[in-house]
């Protein structure tokens, strides 16, 4: 007994140190692999080198640059991807993947048997973590070291991202064929869609893909993908994924051989957006990708009907925001002949009559004029400017309406002449838009007609105002500085810009075009080098010009011809539902010809001897407007020649008074435009705050 005690002691205490042996050893071996570990940590950067993104508004792919060493590799995660092929992809490369730890044995083991039994690789073994491994650091041989140092790399990469990580980085990196890297690549190239709503055949090709990448490209090899996806499938029959005829129904889709562009889309503003490029970081811009896509459609069939050498160029706008859905700088990029790399949104050219709408709008605010008033066309002689009509004709007597909306030249003149060029470029000024004068020339009479410089951005910005009662907002696409100011001013006030809009939504549309509810003006350049026409409803403003680049003169150019046809045809196919264009504003009288006071049937311009002088332009009076105890202003002029009519918005008060004062009782409080007329039709006008 004595003696088999003291055995036992022995084979305990012997059993102990053993055990602490054990333990020392997977201690110092654990110790050794984590210092390993540290000192030869996989490559694993924090963000990929991908393709540089331009999204739309809503994160759609506008267009993506290759990366530097040449491939299309676009960033992905796993929201971006059908789910169905996910599992797919998890069941036909590494079912036991969200369980193991870099390595699956059990998978190794059966491809060792594999190999034993057959004298060849039947599957690998390897997990999609020894997949990434062998992606990050690409192996020159197929040899058992190599195989090693991918277990290894697998485990390191376990313990440093999670399996959605590693899932997004496989998804993100593996081959597709040729310079297609990744599953959002393979799948825009090969069927033209984002991953993220697969068919059965589609989701089966693309899992089939990376393994045999070059020999299975379905634009090379059609048979061989064929064949290479239906072994998927038949698969995933077997995994429990599919059902036996839902695989049938999807071995009988073709494989497409083709391979498609990616996404090339708003090429001038993608690459002004490069400068801001953030590596792994989309960047964004306010374009709609459908409206851009019909745009450019739009332009393209354009330019090729209207013949070499011509471009065209669009800008669509939300006119309540600034934002710019859809943007155009030329009918082609890459078409050299048609100099498709200038971006004809941001040049500056004559605009022709584009500007019109501004001045009655002027003439409006200042009470000068009624769409009926009646204003002469005929030759004129103003200080040695001398007008004359597009068609080189002339109407003779002919109301404002119809001066503006037959683009009459002379009835124009005389209307600004009576403005002042300087208001109206001041009032541009005001809404954003700074026109370009001829070096050291003051506004002249010649801007009406297009005697100044500016771009198609600029136009379009202008008439944001018209369709949104008279406010102006800067235009953005997000190409601008992040500290660039963004502004929103008066470009007319809501009862002259109710006037003008309702007179240009009466402007015949193009031969063959529909009436969209849209109001429209076109122009054309001095020596037919510039087509423009700019049309508005509620709340979109799409503008088009055509023309050559070079600036280069183009007979029988005309924005009614040329331009005018497109901005029919660029409503339709930007896909925007029709918005009503503003109703008539409280207040705002559109007086019959026969209703109207001697002082407005006929146009006069010039105001000069009279003047207006309480209340004063700009003036803010404290009426009570909106109480029971509202009182009335008070209204004082000095010079002209009696008899004097006053208007209040346009609106005649009561009778003809030789009297150089009035009163008036506003219907509410707001701007208001006051306007008295003299008996030689010569006016004078004030803007009032009325609270």
């Amino acid at each position: 007994m004595r003696g088999g005690a003291m055995l036992s002691r022995k084979f305990l205490r012997r059993s102990a140190i053993a055990a602490a042996c054990c333990v020392g050893v997977v201690a110092l071996s654990t110790a050794t692999l984590w210092q390993l570990d540290r000192a030869y940590p996989p490559p694993l950067p924090k963000k990929l080198a991908v393709s540089t993104e331009v999204q739309d508004r809503d994160g759609q792919l506008l267009r993506a640059f290759a990366t530097s060493d040449g491939y299309w590799r676009l960033e992905t995660r796993l929201d971006q991807v059908d789910k169905q092929f996910v599992d797919m992809l998890v069941a036909y490369e590494d079912k036991r993947f969200w369980d193991h730890d870099g390595v699956d044995l059990l998978a190794l083991c059966r491809a060792a048997g594999q190999f034993v039994s057959n004298g060849h690789i039947v599957s690998g073994g390897s997990t999609l973590s020894m997949q990434l491994a062998r992606l990050i650091e690409p192996r020159d041989s197929r040899s058992l070291g190599s195989k090693i140092k991918q277990m290894l790399r697998a485990i390191q990469i376990e313990r440093r991202l999670s399996k959605r990580e590693i899932l997004e980085r496989y998804l993100t990196l593996a081959p597709h064929g040729g310079n297609l890297e990744g599953v959002r690549a393979a799948s825009l190239a090969y069927f033209g869609k984002e991953p993220k709503r697969l068919t059965v055949s589609e989701a089966a090709l693309l899992v089939a893909l990376p393994q045999l990448p070059e020999k299975r490209r379905p634009d090379r090899n059609p048979d061989i993908a064929h064949a290479a996806r239906d072994r998927v499938l038949t698969r995933m029959v077997s995994a429990g994924l599919l059902g036996e005829r839902e695989a049938a129904r999807a071995a009988l889709d073709d494989v497409s051989g083709l391979r498609r562009k990616l996404p090339a889309l708003a090429a001038h503003a993608a690459y002004a957006m490069l400068p801001k490029a953030i590596p792994g970081k989309p960047l964004q811009l306010t374009i709609r990708r459908s409206v851009q896509q019909g745009l450019e459609q739009v332009a393209k069939e354009a330019a090729a009907r209207l013949g070499p050498k011509l471009s065209v160029a669009m800008v669509l706008a939300d006119a309540r925001t600034g934002d710019i859905l859809g943007e155009v700088g030329s009918a082609d990029f890459f078409d050299a002949s048609r100099s498709g790399w200038i971006d004809m949104t941001r040049i500056v050219r004559s605009p022709g009559s584009t500007l019109k709408p501004f001045i009655y709008g002027l003439a409006f605010e200042q009470g000068l004029v009624a769409q009926e008033t009646i204003i002469e066309d005929s030759p004129a002689d103003f200080g040695g400017y001398r007008p004359k009509n597009f068609d080189m004709g002339y109407q003779g007597d002919v109301s404002i309406r119809q001066a503006l909306q037959l683009s009459l030249n002379v009835p124009a003149i005389r209307v600004l002449d009576a403005v002042g060029p300087a208001r109206l470029t001041a009032r541009f000024r005001q809404a954003g838009v700074k026109p370009v004068l001829p070096v050291n020339e003051a506004p002249g009479l010649a801007i009406g007609l297009g005697g100044v410089g500016v771009t198609l951005r600029d136009l379009v910005q202008l008439y944001t105002g018209l369709a949104n009662g008279g406010k102006a907002h800067t235009l953005h696409d997000g190409t601008e500085p992040a500290n660039a100011e963004r502004t929103t001013a008066t470009i007319l006030d809501d009862q002259a810009n109710w006037q003008i809009t309702d007179i240009l939504s009466g402007v015949k549309p193009p031969e063959g075009a529909l009436q969209r509810g849209i109001a429209y003006k076109t122009g054309t350049s001095y020596g037919y080098r510039d087509a423009w026409s700019v049309g508005f409803d509620g709340r979109y403003v799409l503008g088009v010009w055509v023309g050559r680049a070079d600036a280069g003169a183009v007979p029988g150019l005309s924005g009614y011809v040329s331009a005018a046809p497109i901005l029919f045809e660029g409503f339709v196919r930007a896909g925007l539902a029709t918005v009503p264009l503003p109703g008539q504003p409280a207040g705002v009288h559109r007086p019959k010809r026969d209703e109207l006071p001697v002082t407005l049937a006929r146009f006069g311009a010039g105001s000069d001897g009279l003047v207006q002088a309480t209340p004063p332009d700009g003036a803010r009076v404290d009426l009570a407007a909106n109480s029971a105890d509202a009182s009335p202003l008070v209204l004082k002029l000095q010079g002209g020649r009696a008899p004097f009519r006053w208007l209040a918005n346009g609106k005649p008060l009561s009778g003809i008074d030789r009297r150089r004062t009035a009163t008036w009782l506003p219907d509410g409080a707001g701007y208001s435009t006051l306007t008295v007329i003299d008996a030689a039709g010569r006016a004078a006008s004030v803007k009032v705050f009325v609270e």
